[in-house]
């Protein structure tokens, strides 16, 4: 771990139980996996290959996240995206809407509900079976409606 900033994040894996660490958000995607310092004070690299997710949590707890899939049509701008894990599991969730900020190892999105316990997720390529974009939210094309200028209060003591 290069910096001194890092943040709390639970790896969820397919054949292990889940990992709690910190991760430096800057670095922590190497080549080899992810680059994780385990609560123990262990440096770990786990592989892309038998990653879930990565979680960054407000508060480590072994309680399963939040909400998969939104119930509405999401507010906040970017791609929303329903992917599909290889074993079946699907989850939804918003990626940026500039594609250069895509990583080539994986996805980072805003969850469902990113005001509980999870705030952002990395999924690895290696671990889904599909992702495909369900819309666009605040697209860049549209034309915002601007609201129409205030009638000019009519001057009652004018002459």
């Amino acid at each position: 771990m290069a910096a001194s900033t890092t943040k709390k994040a639970v790896v969820r894996r397919y054949q292990r139980e889940a990992l709690a660490g910190y991760v430096n958000p800057a670095s922590f995607l190497q080549p080899a996996g992810v680059e994780v310092l385990s609560e123990e004070g262990k440096v770990v690299v786990v592989p892309y290959a038998e990653i879930k997710s990565v979680a960054f949590v407000r508060e480590f707890s072994d309680e399963e996240p939040e909400r998969r899939v939104f119930f509405t049509r999401p507010k906040m701008e970017g791609l929303w995206v329903s992917l599909k894990y290889r074993d079946g599991e699907v989850i939804e969730g918003i990626l940026p809407n500039n594609l250069l900020q895509q990583d080539i190892h994986g996805f980072m999105i805003v969850p469902p509900d990113p005001s509980g316990r999870q705030q952002r997720l990395f999924i690895p390529r290696a671990a889904l079976q599909s992702a495909q974009v369900l819309g666009v939210v605040g697209s860049p094309l549209r034309k915002r409606k601007v609201p129409a200028a205030a009638r000019e209060q009519a001057r009652l003591f004018e002459e």
